[in-house]
């Protein structure tokens, strides 16, 4: 089966969601690294958990064992705890290019959270309507972790 031309075109995702935390900025930026590795939820609940290293030029991918897995991107930028950036290809296994960041600004007792990913490529209709609710999700996941961890100190 060949795709038609109308499949092969570029398309872009231009995201942005912003939430408000109530929980200093260093326990916001751990609950960012543990929603982007073990922490991790679909929407459903179904734990999705992935592995994130840390430091410049690490992997963030999930590890389904025996050296299977998808490599979502590259850490391009970590400045804990205020900025963590991704480039890569996310959860599409397709060409495309994605750039995703996680920017932390401390807000008197708390903080402020802004996600923004952007992307182009032949990226499927599936994914340019199911990316909205999953970062959506996965925002309102890392405040609820980080409001848990305050709540533990």
């Amino acid at each position: 089966m060949h795709a038609n031309a109308t499949d092969q075109e570029i398309q872009t995702i231009h995201i942005v969601k912003e939430i408000d935390i109530a929980a200093p900025i260093d326990i916001a930026f751990e609950a960012v690294l543990d929603q982007m590795g073990p922490g991790g939820q679909m929407p459903d609940g179904t734990p999705y958990p992935k592995k994130l290293e840390a430091w410049p030029g690490g992997r963030w991918y999930r590890d389904l064992g025996n050296d299977a897995g998808h490599l979502w991107g590259h850490v391009q930028v970590i400045k804990p705890p205020t900025l963590i950036e991704i480039c890569g290809p996310m959860f599409m296994s397709y060409p495309v290019a994605s750039h995703v960041q996680y920017r932390l600004t401390a807000q008197g007792d708390g903080t402020r959270l802004v996600l923004t990913h952007r992307a182009f490529g032949q990226i499927s209709t599936e994914h340019q309507k199911g990316v909205v609710m999953g970062w959506g999700y996965g925002v309102q996941q890392i405040r609820e972790i980080a409001e848990k961890l305050k709540g533990k100190r």
